[in-house]
């Protein structure tokens, strides 16, 4: 804290981006307040966010339930006809699916927005759960649901003006994009996600896997 922010002229050399992107974080981090500006002086950092990144995005199935099980959706209205976007390597599609959308909470603060597809099948044998909790979670807990396989994939972006208002974030702030696939013994896709996260609260813990070798000296 107190440091001294580099000029706008300065951060558009420095990083590549347009002067107009630079004054919009300015302008986000003043209303947070973070930054102050005195004139004459210039910019200075006067506190660091406070949000703790506490959900971590891992690569294994536990440590992805552990942070959301006991947290609640808020569901939002959908269109019924809605289909998941599947891609090749998905896996084979249930006859029909069932579509939530939800703004999920931690502690009454909005920390991502969801739209999940659950095969019908699934879904009608735990409604009133998968109506009251985080859907994964629902359908780790089910011993029938016969799980094989989960995938996941992540990519960073920026809040468009439907996900700002829901997660009551500024718009374009950072979020990361999470698309999760969940299949059975057979290869059908059971569960299709398209979470959006606060950036603020997201931390991507990965395991560097294939042993780790030392270093040669020069």
């Amino acid at each position: 804290m107190g440091d001294r922010v580099s000029t706008i002229e300065e951060l558009e050399q420095e990083l590549g981006v347009a002067r107009v992107t630079i004054r919009q974080a300015i302008e986000i981090l003043h209303d947070e307040g973070l930054l102050r500006s005195h004139q004459g002086r210039g910019t200075f950092v006067t506190k660091a966010p406070q949000r703790d990144r506490w959900l971590e995005l891992t690569t294994d199935w536990p440590g992805l339930m552990a942070p959301i099980e006991s947290n609640i959706p808020h569901m939002l209205s959908v269109d019924q006809d809605s289909e998941p976007e599947f891609r090749e390597s998905d896996g084979l599609p249930a006859s029909e699916y069932v579509c939530l959308r939800s703004v999920q909470t931690r502690e009454g603060e909005p920390y991502a927005l969801a739209r999940v597809h659950i095969a019908q099948d699934i879904y009608h044998k735990a409604e009133d759960e998968f109506q009251s909790r985080i859907a994964l979670a629902v359908l780790a807990g089910m011993k029938n649901a016969g799980i094989k396989q989960a995938m996941q994939t992540l990519v960073i972006s920026s809040a468009d003006l439907d996900t700002a208002r829901h997660l009551q974030i500024p718009l374009n702030s950072p979020t990361a994009e999470a698309r999760c696939v969940v299949t059975d013994h057979k290869h059908r896709v059971l569960y299709v996600g398209e979470i959006t996260y606060r950036g603020d609260c997201v931390r991507i813990n990965i395991e560097l896997k294939g042993g780790v070798r030392p270093l040669r000296r020069q």
